[in-house]
C-alpha cells in the first residue's frame, strides 16, 4: 500500500527507486481531491458568501438572507478547511515516513467527510448532488485505502 516517492540515496532501496509508504495510489488521489473539493467550499462559504452568485448556490435568494445565515456559512466554511487541512496533513506525514500517523488522520478526515455528506443529505433530498461532491471522494478514498 503506499503514496509512492522517489528513495533519496540513503535508502536502503537505493537513488532513484520508487517503493511504498502506505496508502493505496487510488485513496491517496481521491484524499487530495476531497482535500481541494473542501478548500473551495471554504472559498464559497468563508470568503465569497456575500456575492448573489455565491449565496444563490446556497439556496438564497437575497443579500438579506445570506446576511442571516452568514455568520453560519463563515463557520461551516472553516470546517471544511480543517478536514481539508487533516487530509493535507495526514499525506504529508505519510510521504515524510510517519505513514501510521498519516494514514490514521487521512482516514479520519475522509470519514469525517462521508458522515458530513450523509448529514446533509439526511437534511434534504434535494441536497443529493452536493452531497454526493461532498462524500464521494472521501468514501473513495475511504474503499480504497481498505480494499487496495
Amino acid at each position: 500500500m503506499g503514496i509512492y516517492r522517489w528513495a533519496d540515496s540513503s535508502s536502503v532501496h537505493g537513488a532513484g527507486v520508487v517503493h511504498n509508504a502506505g496508502m493505496p495510489i487510488p485513496a491517496v488521489i481521491a484524499a487530495a481531491f476531497a482535500a481541494i473539493i473542501h478548500v473551495c467550499f471554504f472559498g464559497l462559504e468563508s470568503l465569497l458568501f456575500e456575492r448573489p452568485t455565491v449565496f444563490r448556490r446556497f439556496g438564497l435568494r437575497s443579500a438579506e438572507d445570506a446576511a442571516i445565515v452568514r455568520p453560519m456559512a463563515f463557520n461551516q466554511g472553516f470546517y471544511n478547511l480543517f478536514l481539508a487541512a487533516g487530509i493535507t496533513g495526514g499525506l504529508l506525514l505519510i510521504a515524510g515516513g510517519q505513514e501510521t500517523a498519516g494514514h490514521a488522520i487521512v482516514l479520519y478526515a475522509c470519514a469525517c467527510m462521508v458522515g458530513a455528506g450523509i448529514v446533509l443529505l439526511a437534511t434534504n433530498r434535494r441536497f443529493l448532488a452536493a452531497a454526493a461532491l461532498q462524500a464521494g471522494p472521501p468514501l473513495v478514498a475511504l474503499v480504497a485505502a481498505f480494499v487496495l
